[in-house]
């Protein structure tokens, strides 16, 4: 499934579903940030994904992160809450979800990196690499906030 991310762009198409997502900043024992490289864009992302029936925000969390990385996280803390409605998720079937996700700092009880379907590459990067990354301003936005955090998550 191909997806084209957009964030204030006028020529953006509507939404028409709001889908609940968590994504994952996993830092290593450097401090380094594991990303990953998807396959359906070729972006380096924070491994994460879309709420099923069922679930709580903690298990969608898990489940993602164990699917798209191999490892197992429990969340240490809520770093934002992102629901701007000026960034939609164009999908190829005609979905266009307007973001609604939650972000929560990680930390790594097991597993090991394994790469999925769903990625080209997964690898933890230090915070002077990010910036020549291709990546969707949306996951450099949660890095950033992550970086900033002081003890209280954001709302955008």
């Amino acid at each position: 499934m191909m997806r084209v991310d957009y964030y204030d762009d006028s020529a953006a198409p509507k939404a028409n579903t709001i889908v609940p997502a968590a994504w994952a900043i996993i830092p290593d024992a450097e401090g380094r940030i594991l990303l990953q490289q998807r396959q359906e864009d070729d972006l380096w992302s924070l491994p994460g994904g879309a709420m099923e029936l069922g679930e709580s925000i903690t298990q969608t969390l898990q489940r993602e992160v164990k699917e798209e990385t191999g490892l197992d996280v429990v969340p240490e803390y809520l770093v934002g809450v992102y629901s701007d409605p000026r960034h939609v998720i164009a999908f190829d079937h005609g979905e266009v979800r307007q973001q609604f996700s939650l972000c929560f700092a990680c930390r790594i009880v097991g597993g090991s990196l394994q790469l999925s379907p769903e990625s080209h590459d997964l690898r933890f990067f230090s915070p002077s690499e990010l910036s020549h990354l291709p990546m969707h301003r949306s996951s450099l936005l949660r890095i950033e906030d992550y970086q900033r955090y002081d003890g209280r998550p954001v709302i955008r």
